[in-house]
């Protein structure tokens, strides 16, 4: 009999794919979520056949107890906020929030414990030579509380490995994709480029998945991969301009047409960075965001396709599902 899978973080974008991978495959799960309302256009978790837990995991109280009963937790909340740069709550649900869920975890026993963490906590690499697994953080020049925040929660999960036997794996997800984005998050930059909102594009790129290759790999990594070890769950390398003109070419736009020059670009974070620091309000975007999107985020994910059997879903149908979906939801 397959083991109950307590699944944090279950009414986020990938949280929802999740619960619809372990429901296909037979898991019976729990959903701990901050409120088990329907949000916007998404069915409540409660139509579901799985049980739905309120709690907050940066509050060690609300929580006390959700896994008991769970012999696997999937560790999917997170606060991936980048504008502004620094925010305490940020590392309130990144770390206090793990920290928490460990605890869940141990005072359970499970049998299986797999953190969602993001592929920005190892060093990136070039299109030719991409970073891996193995390449150290690199991303505190940039002064974003989101990626320290999980590098510092992925150190803690790895501590528990080593020092306390718990049996992790962890996934780390590149730029999701896909269907379902209720919210929008990452899906957003599809709306900014269907409705013309982005008219260049910067120096850099990154790597882009399907949300629902992500879901796959991670519900995989119950039963596949090694314990302490980490996987990047990824798929396209590509530059934003390579990458923008493939997302028009399917939203049946044209694609942004200036190319951004990098210095021009941090120019624009650092008066962002003035205008919020002057109206006490976050700007269009801010000095660390221009900073990233200057770099190449590249990385290789060639492991996570070898253990935990990543598929490699193309852009064009991430791209395809996610536009259909917002038109069906009226976002478009």
């Amino acid at each position: 009999m397959l083991p109950k899978v307590l699944v944090t973080g279950a009414g986020g974008f990938l949280g929802r794919h999740l619960v619809e991978q372990l429901l296909r495959r037979g898991y019976p799960v729990r959903a701990l979520v901050r409120s088990a309302a329907a949000s916007g256009p998404l069915p409540p978790l409660s139509a579901l056949p799985i049980e739905v837990q309120e709690g907050d995991i940066t509050q060690y109280a609300t929580v006390a107890g959700c896994a008991d009963g769970c012999g696997a937790v999937v560790h999917a909340a997170a606060l991936a906020q980048v504008n502004p740069a620094r925010n305490p709550a940020v590392w309130a649900a990144n770390l206090t929030g793990t920290e928490n869920v460990l605890q869940l975890a141990r005072q359970a026993g499970v049998s299986r414990f797999v953190y969602v963490g993001t592929a920005n906590v190892f060093g990136f690499g070039t299109q030719a030579r991409p970073g891996d697994e193995t390449k150290p953080y690199a991303g505190r020049p940039y002064g974003l509380d989101y990626m320290d925040s999980k590098q510092a929660a992925t150190d803690l999960v790895l501590q528990a490995v080593t020092r306390e036997q718990l049996p992790a794996v962890l996934v780390h997800p590149t730029f999701m994709l896909g269907p379902g984005d209720a919210k929008p998050t990452s899906n957003a930059l599809l709306l900014e480029l269907y409705r013309g909102k982005l008219p260049g594009y910067p120096p850099g790129g990154k790597n882009y998945v399907h949300v629902r290759d992500v879901a796959q790999a991670t519900v995989n990594a119950l039963t596949q991969g090694r314990v302490g070890e980490s996987y990047i769950l990824g798929n396209e390398n590509l530059s934003y301009r390579d990458a923008f003109a493939r997302i028009a070419r399917v939203l049946g736009v044209a694609p942004p047409r200036w190319p951004l020059p990098g210095g021009l670009a941090m120019l624009y974070g650092h008066f962002c960075d003035l205008q919020a620091h002057l109206t006490g309000r976050p700007a269009q975007l801010n000095s660390a965001m221009t900073a990233v999107a200057n770099d190449g985020h590249y990385f290789s994910v060639q492991k996570a396709r070898t253990e935990l059997t990543l598929s490699q879903t193309s852009l064009e149908t991430a791209v395809t599902e996610a536009l259909a979906w917002f038109k069906d939801h009226h976002y478009a």
